[in-house]
C-alpha cells in the first residue's frame, strides 16, 4: 500500500479497494494540516487547485483525467454520477501529492427528485418543508458522488422581468433570509463532511437580483443603505449559518463586477463578515472583466481576480495561463496564491475528502444498478412539499374544490408537459419521471368521472420566442408545437368545454421562459393562451386557471374571466399528483405570495415595503399630485403575503403586552385566529412593523416574523409573537446598524395588506 506521510501521519492513498478498507488517522486541525500540505505544493500545483473546470466538449475526459493527475485541476461540475467521477479522483490519486478533487453541481431545487422551483418553496412559507426539500437534495446529491452545490440562491428579487426570479425566494428581505439559514443547515446537516452531507455555495454574491430593467448580467447601480438594508442580509445569514462556499456574481455593482471587487470581496465579505470560506467566480466571470471593460487582456483580469480574493475560476483558462507571469513580474504576490490555495483546501478538508476521497463515491461494487431508477427517487415527499407551496389566488363561488363526479376538460399547452413541470435547473431530473397535471388529474379521478384532454393552445405561437427556448436544447427541441392552427385547437378546446361541467387550463410559461438569460419585456401569458381563456370563458362554464410560471405575470384580464386561479408555480416531479390534490379538496391549499403581483409590468417594481414618501396616493381619495399612476389602479393585483383557502379565517384585535418598550425589555403582540369556516386548514399569521419616524425614511412595512398554524375547523388559538429592540434596527446613513427611540406600528395579518394594527414607543 502506497502510503503519503502528511503532518507525520499515515494516510492511506493508493486505490479506493485499500482506501475502503483502512480507517484512516485522525486528521489533525485543519489549519496545521493545510499549512503543511501546501508546504510540499510546487507553483503549478497550488494554481492547479485554482482551476474549477466543467465537464463538456471543450475538455474531454480523457484530456481532464491527464490534467488531474498532473495536479492541474482542482475540481470539477456537471459530472453527477459515481461511474463519471471515480475515474477522475483515482486520477487524482495517481498525482504527486494525491489532493483529492471535488465534484459540483447547481443542485438548487432537488437533484433526482426535483422539488418545486425556489419561488414556490418560498410560498409554502413553512420552514419544516422547504429544509426537507434540502436535506432530500443533499442526500441523493451526496449518493451520487456529488461534495458542492451551488445554492442556495438568495438574491432579493424586485422586478419579475428577470428569468432568474424563479431561482429565488421573492422580494422580502427577512423572508429569504430565514430561508437562507435552512437550506444551508439543510445541504450541510451536522457537518459538510458527512458522507450524506454536500457543502452550499451560496449565491449569486452579490445583488445579482437588482440588475436593471431585470436585464440578466445587466449593471446595479444601488446606495450602501439599500444594500445593507435590503440586499445583502440574505447571504450574511447563509454565511452565518456556516455556508462553506460563496458564487460570486456576474454583475457589476456601482460600477465594479463583482469579480473584481476589492470591496465586496474583501472589505465586506473576509474582513466584515469574518468569512473563511471558498469564493468561487461564477462561469467564465474572471475572462469576462475583459468586456466589462476593467480589464485590458486575459493577464490583467487574472491579475484582478486573484488580487480582489477568487479563489477558484470557473471554466476558466486564464488563471493557469496568467498567475505564473504574474508572479515572476512582481504584479501579484505568492500570497494572493497561497490564500486562494488555502480556502481551496480548507474546503476539501471540511467536506471530509482528506479523510477518504471516495467518501461520497463509494465503492464500484456498491454502485445502484440504475442510477435513474425511480426507486432512488423521494416522490411522497416531493408530493407533499409540492402540495405546499401552491397558492389560491380567487376562488369565486367554491368553484375549487372540484367534484370527482363533474364531467371535466383540461385544456392546455401546459397540461401535458413533463419536462416544464420540472421547472428551471432541474438537476439530475429525468422529465420522463415527472407526474404531468393529466397524469395527476387521471390518478385522482380513477373511473369516478369523465376527463377529457385537449391541448387548446401551443405555449406560443411566436417563432422568434420558439426559437430562443430551442436554441440550447442539443438533444431535442424542448418546446414542440402541435402543427395545427391556433383556431382549430380552439375550436377543439370549445367543443370539449361545451360537452363538459367545468374547465381547467393549464396555461403559462414554459419553464425556458423563466430560467437564467431569459429576461422578458412583457409578462403577460403569451397572446394565444389568452385567446384560448377568452373563448373558454365565452361558453359560460366555469373556468379554474392553473398558473404555471417561473415569475409573477400580469394576469389583470384572467382575473376577471376565471372562476378560480391557482398559482402552482413549477411543482415538480410529483407536480401533477400535488395539483390534483389541490384541485379535488384532498389537501387544502395553504400557500402564501413571497413576491407581489403587479397588475401590469409598467408597475415593477411593486413590492410592498416600499419607503414613504412625500405625496403618497390614497386610495379612495383624488390622485393629482400623488405618486399614482393615473391609467390604472395603484398597488399590485396581489399583495405580498396573500393566498386563500377552502375554509376562511378570522383575527381578532392585537392585544400589545405594553405600550413601551426598552432597550432590553420584550413585548408580546398577541392575537387569536379563528378558522371559521366548514374545513380544516392552515394559514400564515405574518407580523410587521413600521418605524414610523426615524433620521432617514423608513419602509411602510416590513416582515418580522410569522407562524404557519393549523386549525381545525371552528377552532382558534391565540398566535404570539415577541418583539425586541433587535427587531426594530437598521442602517442608517452612516451605516450604523441600530434602532431608534420612537413610535413603532405593529401589524398583524394575514397578508401584507388585510392587518390589524397596535402602537408601542421605544424608550
Amino acid at each position: 500500500m502506497k502510503k503519503l506521510c502528511l503532518l507525520g501521519l499515515s494516510i492511506g492513498l493508493a486505490s479506493h479497494s485499500v482506501w475502503a478498507d483502512t480507517k484512516p488517522a485522525p486528521i489533525e486541525n485543519k489549519d496545521a494540516f493545510v499549512s503543511n500540505l501546501m508546504k510540499q505544493m510546487t507553483l503549478d500545483e497550488k494554481i492547479g487547485q485554482l482551476r474549477l473546470i466543467s465537464i463538456g466538449p471543450e475538455m474531454p475526459r480523457e484530456l481532464i483525467r491527464k490534467e488531474i493527475a498532473a495536479g492541474n485541476i482542482g475540481g470539477t461540475f456537471n459530472s453527477i454520477t459515481r461511474p463519471e467521477n471515480r475515474p477522475m479522483q483515482d486520477a487524482a490519486m495517481r498525482s504527486r501529492l494525491k489532493i483529492p478533487m471535488f465534484f459540483a453541481y447547481d443542485v438548487i431545487h432537488g437533484h433526482r427528485t426535483i422539488f418545486p422551483i425556489p419561488l414556490a418553496l418560498a410560498s409554502s412559507w413553512d420552514m419544516d418543508a422547504i429544509g426537507r426539500s434540502g436535506r432530500i437534495a443533499a442526500k441523493e446529491a451526496a449518493a451520487d458522488s456529488l461534495d458542492i452545490t451551488f445554492a442556495p440562491m438568495v438574491d432579493i428579487s424586485r422586478d419579475p422581468r428577470w428569468g432568474r426570479t424563479s431561482e429565488g425566494f421573492g422580494e422580502d428581505t427577512y423572508l429569504v433570509s430565514r430561508i437562507a439559514k435552512v437550506m444551508v443547515k439543510a445541504y450541510q446537516g451536522e457537518t459538510p463532511s458527512a458522507a450524506d452531507s454536500i457543502m452550499a455555495s451560496v449565491k449569486h454574491f452579490a445583488l445579482y437580483g437588482a440588475v436593471e430593467g431585470g436585464r440578466d448580467y445587466n449593471t446595479v447601480d444601488m446606495s450602501p443603505v439599500k444594500m445593507y438594508q435590503d440586499y445583502l442580509p440574505p447571504y450574511r445569514a447563509a454565511i452565518d449559518a456556516g455556508a462553506g462556499g460563496v458564487m460570486v456574481a456576474l454583475n457589476s455593482i456601482n460600477g465594479i463586477p463583482a469579480t473584481a471587487n476589492l470591496w465586496l470581496m474583501q472589505d465586506l465579505l473576509r474582513k466584515e463578515w469574518g468569512f473563511k470560506g471558498l469564493a468561487v467566480s461564477d462561469h467564465g466571470a474572471i475572462f469576462e472583466l475583459i468586456k466589462h471593460g476593467v480589464a485590458r487582456d486575459g493577464r490583467e483580469a487574472a491579475k484582478l481576480a486573484i488580487k480582489a480574493g477568487i479563489d477558484m475560476s470557473m471554466n476558466d483558462t486564464l488563471y493557469g495561463k496568467e498567475l505564473p507571469g504574474l508572479l515572476k513580474s512582481g504584479e501579484i504576490q505568492q500570497s494572493d496564491i497561497d490564500n486562494a490555495v488555502r480556502e481551496v483546501l480548507g474546503a476539501k478538508y471540511d467536506m471530509g475528502l482528506f479523510k477518504d476521497p471516495y467518501l461520497r463515491i463509494g465503492k464500484a461494487e456498491d454502485d445502484p444498478a440504475d442510477t435513474y431508477a425511480d426507486s432512488r427517487l423521494h416522490r411522497a415527499e416531493a408530493r407533499d412539499v409540492a402540495r405546499r407551496s401552491m397558492v389560491l389566488l380567487k376562488n369565486q363561488n367554491e368553484t375549487l374544490p372540484l367534484k370527482k363526479t363533474a364531467k371535466i376538460v383540461l385544456v392546455g399547452p401546459l397540461a401535458k408537459a413533463p419536462i416544464d413541470m420540472m421547472g428551471s435547473w432541474a438537476a439530475a431530473g429525468k422529465p420522463e419521471q415527472s407526474v404531468t397535471l393529466l397524469d395527476g388529474m387521471t390518478h385522482a379521478l380513477g373511473d369516478q368521472a369523465k376527463l377529457t384532454y385537449v391541448r387548446g393552445a401551443n405555449i406560443t405561437e411566436d417563432k422568434k420566442v420558439l426559437d430562443y427556448l430551442n436554441f440550447l436544447n442539443f438533444d431535442a427541441p424542448e418546446v414542440v408545437n402541435d402543427p395545427r392552427s391556433a383556431q382549430v385547437m380552439i375550436d377543439e378546446a370549445v367543443k370539449a368545454a361545451q360537452q363538459s361541467d367545468v374547465i381547467v387550463a393549464a396555461v403559462g410559461e414554459s419553464r425556458g421562459m423563466s430560467h437564467e438569460s431569459s429576461s422578458r419585456t412583457d409578462l403577460n401569458i403569451p397572446a394565444n393562451q389568452r385567446d384560448l381563456i377568452k373563448a373558454l370563458k365565452a361558453t359560460g362554464k366555469p373556468l379554474v386557471l392553473v398558473l404555471m410560471n417561473g415569475r409573477p405575470l400580469t394576469i389583470l384580464e384572467e382575473k376577471e374571466q376565471a372562476d378560480a386561479i391557482l398559482e402552482t408555480w413549477f411543482t415538480g416531479t410529483e407536480g401533477g399528483n400535488a395539483i390534483a390534490d389541490v384541485l379535488f379538496g384532498d389537501y387544502n391549499p395553504s400557500g402564501k405570495l413571497p413576491i407581489s403581483i403587479p397588475r401590469s409590468v409598467g408597475q415593477i417594481p411593486t413590492y410592498y415595503n416600499h419607503l414613504s414618501i412625500g405625496r403618497p396616493f390614497t386610495p379612495g381619495k383624488p390622485g393629482n399630485y400623488t405618486s399614482q399612476y393615473f391609467d390604472d389602479t395603484t398597488g399590485p393585483l396581489f399583495p405580498f403575503g396573500y393566498g386563500l383557502s377552502y375554509t376562511s379565517f378570522s383575527l381578532s384585535d392585537m392585544a400589545l403586552s405594553s405600550t413601551t418598550l426598552n432597550k432590553t425589555g420584550k413585548i408580546d403582540a398577541s392575537v387569536t385566529v379563528k378558522n371559521t369556516g366548514k374545513r380544516d386548514g392552515e394559514t400564515v399569521v405574518q407580523l410587521y412593523i413600521q418605524d414610523v419616524v426615524g433620521s432617514m425614511i423608513r419602509p411602510l412595512k416590513e416582515l418580522k416574523n410569522f407562524q404557519k398554524v393549523m386549525l381545525k375547523a371552528g377552532e382558534q388559538k391565540v398566535i404570539h409573537f415577541t418583539i425586541e429592540e433587535d427587531d426594530l434596527k437598521f442602517y442608517n446613513a452612516q451605516l450604523k446598524y441600530a434602532a431608534e427611540p420612537g413610535k413603532f406600528n405593529v401589524q398583524i395579518g394575514l397578508d401584507s395588506e388585510d392587518v390589524t394594527q397596535q402602537s408601542f414607543e421605544l424608550l
